[in-house]
């Protein structure tokens, strides 16, 4: 099964892209999703002065036999369907994120099992054990579960995803294809990027801050561990790129571009689901879609044209109106989608974020205090 993202669901574009790609998320056999996508240049990050910053500068062997004990593969089945045949399933990977068997993964590899399925763990020394599902955040493409089991379970360490470098060697463990306990070796690429993904009931899910990788990633390794030199988890593997064939598929396997979910994007959000069940967001009350000449007024397809506005929401209680367009959000260009729904990622209720828009060809700027997701 295959879901093609729209122009402006795709990334970002901070340079010339000179290549069309596709985004898979990397969960197991059953996980098909792609997306297509145009892939951004921008590289930003600031040296923090580690010294594991060379490729192939890490103890790979050492890393893996400290890690691999805290690394699990999962597989997730859905409910039986109502007229017979066998169950959908999905296989990936986690990681044992805290005592009390709390293991964190992407949402797009249990979301299968969320409504009457099953999980099972399977851990590095071969034994297996049944797993429930915490919660689950669809936009972020994370979920907790969590297993009981008597024997110790050690977390796996949190390192830092802030003071990452470009060029520091990592390490990614996981099943790919379910092949358990895999390691595999690269760098950080890049950083920062902003990847869209297909997520649920026709929903994006949006990987925040990326880290980019070229250790290889594939089908299987989604929710599994990216980790440095020291052993430390900086990032959850969730999507990968292929090159696509003649009839425009992907042509599967790692061509070295992996993307991770930092580990400063996902300790609140598991912290959240722990404590609570599930992740709160913001909510900025308004949908829109990329102006076209047709939307607006001056005859430019530059902006975002607002398609409605929730009532008595944030957008409406700021004076926004459907028709409107967005010309910039948070002191950027208003270019993407995607940058709304950032917006409501990384900031908490409250946050006040600064719009401008035009309406019937005048300019106007607007406040928005963000509330809390509905």
């Amino acid at each position: 099964m295959s879901s093609e993202l729209e122009d402006q669901r795709r990334p970002r574009l901070a340079g010339l892209a000179i290549v069309a790609l596709i985004v898979a998320l990397v969960a197991g056999f059953g996980g098909g999703l792609t997306a297509e996508a145009l892939f951004p240049s921008h590289t930003a990050g600031q040296s923090n002065g580690s010294t594991a910053g060379a490729s192939g500068s890490c103890p790979v062997s050492a890393v893996a036999k400290r890690v691999l004990p805290s690394v699990v593969t999962i597989s997730a089945i859905g409910p039986p369907p109502a007229g017979g045949g066998q169950a959908a399933g999905d296989i990936g990977s986690g990681e044992i994120i805290r005592s009390g068997g709390y293991i964190v993964t992407n949402n797009h590899v249990v979301s299968v099992a969320a409504n009457g399925g099953s999980v099972e763990i399977l851990y590095s020394d071969g034994s297996t054990a049944p797993a429930e599902i915490v919660g689950r955040d669809p936009l972020t493409d994370l979920a907790v579960i969590k297993v009981s089991s008597n024997r110790s379970l050690p977390p796996i360490a949190l390192g830092s995803s802030a003071s990452t470098e470009i060029g520091e060697a990592v390490v990614a463990l996981g099943a790919p294809l379910g092949l358990s306990s895999t390691v595999t070796s690269g760098i950080i690429s890049a950083l920062d990027r902003t990847v869209s993904v297909p997520g649920e009931n026709g929903q994006s899910a949006l990987l925040i801050n990326a880290l980019q990788t070229d250790a290889a990633i594939n089908p299987g390794n989604s929710g599994g561990a990216l980790v440095n030199c020291s052993g430390q988890l900086i990032g959850i593997p969730s999507a990968g790129a292929t090159v696509p064939n003649e009839s425009g598929q992907s042509s599967g396997g790692s061509i070295g571009l992996g993307f991770a979910i930092p580990i400063d994007v996902v300790q609140p959000i598991v912290n959240q689901i722990i404590e609570t069940g599930r992740a709160v967001h913001s909510y900025i009350g308004l949908t829109a879609e990329p102006a076209s000449p047709d939307s607006s007024p001056l005859g430019t397809a530059s902006g975002l044209l607002v398609t409605s506005v929730d009532p008595n929401g944030p957008a409406d209680q700021a004076g926004l109106l459907e028709g409107d367009i967005l010309t910039s959000i948070g002191g950027k260009a208003a270019t993407s989608t995607d940058q709304l729904m950032e917006i409501t990622l990384t900031n908490k209720p409250g946050t006040k974020i600064t719009v401008g828009y035009s309406r019937q060809g005048r300019q106007y700027t607007a406040a928005i205090t963000l509330g809390v997701q509905p």
